[in-house]
């Protein structure tokens, strides 16, 4: 496991493409549910699916925008890169381009400087902790998204 979060770019490219791969597989299911009218299943599957993976990857973004110091735009871009299907490939590598993507955790080894670096430096060097309230907060911010109910449309 630890082999997987080890790094932001590491973590970022998983969950740009676990974000695509939900879109596709919600955009699947709507064709089948309004195209074809055969079945609701794979809106049912993806549409659930999605939305969890749509908030890690909001979390994600935030988290490594802390870590990697990114700017207010930049954070925004990120984020707003998760709306159109399959942007988050596309703003993944940008990033990846950029340097905004470090091989290692800033925060781990450097002393945290501003309020919200504080809590993340912690988490990211307790990593047990870290990922317990990484799931915490994405099962939170889920069971907010389903009391709001579905997007209307």
């Amino acid at each position: 496991m630890s082999a997987l979060l080890s790094s932001p770019s590491r973590v970022y490219r998983i969950v740009a493409t676990a974000e695509a791969v939900t879109w596709a597989g919600l955009l699947s299911g709507m064709f089948l549910k309004y195209v074809t009218k055969t079945t609701e299943l794979g809106v049912s599957i993806f549409g659930m699916l999605h939305g969890i993976v749509f908030i890690t990857y909001c979390v994600t973004t935030i988290v490594i925008a802390i870590d990697q110091r990114w700017s207010l735009g930049r954070l925004v871009a990120g984020l707003a890169s998760s709306i159109p299907p399959f942007l988050t490939l596309w703003f993944e590598r940008f990033a990846e381009r950029r340097g905004l993507l470090a091989l290692a955790w800033r925060l781990i080894d450097e002393s945290p400087t501003r309020p919200l670096e504080r809590p993340l430096a912690w988490l990211l060097r307790n990593p047990v902790r870290g990922l317990a309230a990484g799931l915490a907060s994405v099962a939170a911010l889920t069971v907010v998204a389903l009391i709001a109910g579905p997007p209307v449309g």
